[in-house]
């Protein structure tokens, strides 16, 4: 089972009554308050659900949102994909993609609201629960989740838009528009300590009840705290975060014992393999036909991506670049990208290209099969996978290299090649109709070991993170931190888009960040100084 991110009807009291706070001298009888509603365990719970519910809006409905996916940034912005669907389809996309986002754009713009919406809740929890006489063990592991997702909440934020207003509690409307802008470096401590404190209050993955499957965890906030010191180290280190830093959380999620590869790679993003022993965090999603709205559970991640001929609006294209990128035979490859004539999940795709598609493929990991569609398209109950084992073992091997012990970091690899070969077909891929997974006749010198040393051990590490990760929404950062990004982005475009990327970044310690616009609204109410280029 996962669990369900119930949303919380009293939420709006978190909301209205701070402004309550500068004139109430007591608690009103008989009224529950701020203070109040955590005295109740079932209250603190579904308030620690809102949070989950923020991070996990997608596609309108909600006041300031509108359609944002991590997709946009990670998988668009990078040589991984272009926008897809028609030409004129979502625009604001396309804008984004050739580095001319409006500072106006509902995409920026519903980032933004949404995680600091889950940054005000989170805010609310911590503020009030400490308080709360409620069981010690049920409290630490909500402050512990409250912690994990306001971190998550602002690394999501630091990446695109570098330095952010820093908020530990709720504010009273005396101090709106008085934050200021905090430095990237700052910003990352902010996080850091976010994650760490997530670290000493949080559960393993396999202390949690069946029931709370999915939910935030030592593992998790291990996890992102390693990817933040990567991050770190490719863009702006002033904070002088190390390779150790980052090996010396890899390590411990390693030898935790509470995760491992799933065994067939080609089952890893499929409904019934949701919240496996490789999932280490994923947004959870359910299907219930409410359409549009803040009761809607699900996501439309997935129609979005999906095939126009069949169900699906068609974005999110992988590149020619993207499917050269793997090793002859590589069975990663028909789990990444699909392509005109495929049969997945059992259903004949016939894509219209270049009519209703930019370059002829999209992304499998995002099919939804056609036993598992909702009957509202908004609603597909596929999670979000965010972050997995794999990553672990890749990012592992990464630290090991620079800290100088190449044989780790060759074997990391290695196993991660391993269970590559070791793949089957994806699923219903033989036959229309055929729901099973068939194994491959011979995989025989597919995916040897990687036995190199010095930089081309480093470009390996980096090309089996291209391909086990492939439309992921990782491939952007990854090659932001690598300083990889202007030539790869000239590469799918031309000279002229990486200077307005160029144009429109941070000069780090190590890398440039490119950033995109702060909301101009945003930047208006609060006085944050916009990014340069817009």
């Amino acid at each position: 089972m996962k669990f369900i991110k119930h949303i919380v009807p009293i939420l709006a009291l978190a909301f209205a009554s701070q402004a309550c706070e500068d004139f109430l001298d007591k608690e009103p009888l008989g009224v529950e308050t701020d203070r109040t509603f955590y005295e109740d365990p079932e209250n603190a719970v579904l308030a620690v659900n809102g949070i989950y519910d923020a991070i996990s809006w997608d596609a309108g409905g909600v006041t300031g949102s509108s359609n944002t996916f991590e997709w946009m940034y990670g998988d668009v912005l990078s040589d991984d994909a272009k926008k897809g669907s028609t030409t004129g389809d979502f625009i604001e996309i396309k804008q984004m993609e050739r580095w001319g986002t409006l500072t106006n754009s509902p995409i920026t713009s519903s980032t933004w609201n949404n995680m600091f919406t889950a940054i005000y809740r989170a805010n609310q929890v911590l503020s009030y629960l400490p308080a709360s006489s409620i069981n010690e063990e049920l409290k630490t592991r909500l402050l512990g989740e409250a912690y994990f997702l306001r971190g998550y909440s602002y690394f999501n934020l630091v990446t695109k838009f570098g330095g952010l207003p820093l908020m530990e509690e709720p504010l009273p409307i005396s101090e709106w528009g008085q934050l200021e802008r905090a430095s990237i470096a700052d910003t990352y401590a902010f996080i850091q300590n976010d994650l760490q404190q997530a670290i000493e209050m949080l559960p393993q993955r396999g202390e949690y009840a069946g029931s709370d499957l999915g939910r935030a965890t030592q593992g998790a906030a291990r996890a992102y705290l390693a990817r933040a010191y990567m991050y770190q180290l490719g863009t702006d280190n002033a904070n002088g975060v190390t390779w150790q830093d980052v090996y010396d959380q890899t390590n411990a999620i390693i030898t935790s014992g509470q995760y491992s590869l799933f065994s067939n790679y080609a089952g890893l993003f499929e409904i019934e393999n949701e919240n496996n022993v490789e999932s280490i965090f994923e947004i959870q999603f359910s299907d219930v036909a409410t359409g549009w709205g803040p009761p809607k559970t699900g996501t439309v991640n997935n129609v979005i991506q999906n095939n126009r001929s069949t169900w699906g609006w068609g974005f999110n294209n992988p590149t020619q670049d993207l499917v050269s990128e793997f090793e002859g035979r590589d069975p990663r490859l028909p789990v990444t990208v699909y392509s005109d004539g495929d049969i997945v999940a059992g259903e004949l795709q016939v894509i219209d290209y270049p009519g209703q598609n930019e370059t002829g493929y999209l992304n499998r990991k995002a099919f939804v099969e056609p036993s598992a569609r909702p009957s509202d398209t908004q609603n597909s109950p596929k999670n979000i996978i965010k972050f997995r084992y794999a990553d672990v073992l890749l990012m592992q091997a990464e630290a090991a290299y620079h800290l100088g012990n190449e044989s780790e970091a060759q074997s990391l690899v290695n196993q991660v090649r391993q269970r590559a070969r070791n793949s089957t077909r994806p699923k219903g891929s033989t036959a229309e109709g055929a729901t099973g997974y068939v194994p491959y006749e011979n995989l025989s010198g597919v995916l040897p070991d990687i036995t190199a040393s010095g930089q081309d051990l480093l470009e390996a590490i980096w090309h089996e993170r291209r391909v086990e990760l492939g439309m992921e929404s990782l491939r952007y950062y990854d090659l932001v931190r690598t300083g990889r990004y202007f030539d790869a982005l000239e590469e799918k475009y031309s000279d002229e888009v990486r200077v307005e990327a160029e144009e429109r970044s941070i000069s780090g310690s190590v890398n440039p960040m490119p950033v995109l616009p702060i909301p101009i609204n945003e930047a208006q109410a609060w006085g944050i100084t916009q990014n340069p280029g817009y």
